[in-house]
């Protein structure tokens, strides 16, 4: 396990203090994830006995005003992480750096956010892997850049494409107030996917946007093979266009399409119930895989429900799927 020096630093297995950090200490830093005693300047979370909390930016001399009396800033720096400290009243308050979830579903916004429980869905589904290049469109507020950034690792990277600067603007804040500077692996550009020309060759893609079908074909040229692309979209109507426009591509697998959702339960003694906070519908995702250049997916046998594609549908339409004029 890792030490921390006199100045807060963490200091890994074989490096003496004021060596300067390792490779795996940079790798840590640039993670978002602070270890060693609290220090003046970071933000802490103090929850309460009834299990309030409340975000503060610890200072030398500062004070958190509580309706139980003043919280001492300086009773919080220096000590170490899960400390307990009391207010002047006696209200108890458990102290904590705050975690990379609890982050991104309080930070300044742009655009929506992708929520931790589907985060976490794209990471493990799209196999994300340390090392990998990644294609992200569109970035909004950042908080799924994070999760990517920490999955790549130092030897990664990641492109985000975003179409509004102003987006692009709040996700590169977002980026680097969390992990303490501009992470050197991440490529923020600003402009549409769709437009993009000559893109490198990546590993996975995720493509959070209104009409990520519009980006299909571009996905498609610089996905390697075996590669996974994931969409992130809000409606039925996106993803039922998202999910043919790929059958009808051909070069990806059948699209897989899922929701999650969460359910906290209480558990006290003999009290054994679902909790009061759950975490429902927040967007569909779709997962496919990408085949080799020039080759197409064995034709599916499918029997589409009766007016799936009929008179009313004007969308792409799969291979093996007849029109009206040909089923007349």
């Amino acid at each position: 396990m890792a030490d921390a020096d006199e100045t807060g630093q963490t200091v890994g297995p074989g490096a003496a203090p004021g060596s300067g950090p390792s490779r795996a200490e940079a790798a840590v830093e640039l993670s978002g994830v602070r270890t060693g005693p609290l220090r003046a300047g970071e933000r802490v979370t103090l929850t309460d006995q009834k299990g309030r909390r409340k975000s503060v930016v610890l200072a030398v001399g500062g004070t958190f005003f509580t309706n139980w009396g003043a919280v001492s800033h300086d009773d919080l720096i220096g000590g170490p992480e899960g400390q307990v400290v009391r207010s002047v009243g006696g209200q108890e308050y458990l102290a904590f750096r705050p975690i990379a979830r609890e982050n991104v579903v309080s930070m300044p916004r742009g655009a929506a956010i992708v929520y931790p429980k589907d985060a976490a869905e794209i990471l493990v589904w799209g196999d994300v892997f340390p090392g990998a290049t990644v294609l992200e469109a569109g970035a909004g507020s950042g908080a799924l850049t994070i999760f990517l950034l920490r999955a790549v690792g130092a030897s990664g990277r990641v492109v985000s494409y975003e179409r509004r600067a102003e987006f692009a603007d709040v996700a590169r804040r977002n980026v680097v107030t969390f992990l303490g500077a501009a992470p050197p692996n991440w490529d923020l550009r600003v402009g549409d996917l769709a437009q993009a020309a000559d893109l490198e060759p990546v590993d996975r893609a995720v493509l959070d946007m209104l009409a990520p079908w519009e980006c299909v074909a571009t996905v498609a040229g610089a996905l390697a093979p075996g590669g996974i692309l994931c969409c992130y979209v809000a409606t039925t109507t996106q993803l039922g266009r998202i999910m043919d426009t790929l059958r009808a591509h051909g070069g990806f697998t059948e699209p897989e399409a899922r929701e999650v959702s969460v359910r906290e339960w209480h558990a006290e003694g003999l009290a054994i119930r679902p909790g009061h906070g759950t975490s429902g519908h927040t967007g569909f995702l779709v997962f496919t895989r990408r085949l080799a250049p020039g080759v197409r997916a064995p034709q599916r046998r499918r029997r589409p429900a009766p007016g799936a594609y009929g008179p009313d549908y004007h969308g792409p339409r799969p291979e093996g799927v007849p029109t009206d004029a040909e089923v007349e």
